[in-house]
C-alpha cells in the first residue's frame, strides 16, 4: 500500500471517530479510552473519571467474568 493512501486512511479514520465521540457526548452517552491497561471515562460534562458510568455497567461485570475466567489460563487482564 502506497504510503499517500495509508495516510489518507488514518485521517478519514481520526476524523470519524471525532465526530462519533462529539455525538456520543451530545447524546449523553460516555467516551470510553484505554490506557495501560485501565479504562478512563469521558462524561458528557467533560470529566474523566475511572468510575464506571452506569450505561457500561453491565458491559464490564462480564468483562470481569471474562478476567476471572482467564487468570485460570495465566492470562492478564488489567480491567479496573
Amino acid at each position: 500500500m502506497n504510503s499517500k493512501l495509508l495516510l489518507d486512511i488514518i485521517i478519514t479514520g481520526n476524523i470519524a471517530v471525532k465526530e462519533a465521540q462529539k455525538e456520543n457526548l451530545a447524546k449523553g452517552i460516555p467516551n470510553v479510552y484505554c490506557k495501560n491497561g485501565h479504562f478512563y471515562f469521558e462524561l458528557p460534562d467533560g470529566t474523566i473519571t475511572t468510575e464506571i458510568p452506569e450505561v457500561y455497567k453491565d458491559i464490564f461485570e462480564n468483562l470481569k467474568e471474562l478476567e476471572n475466567y482467564a487468570k485460570k489460563f495465566k492470562f492478564k487482564l488489567n480491567l479496573k
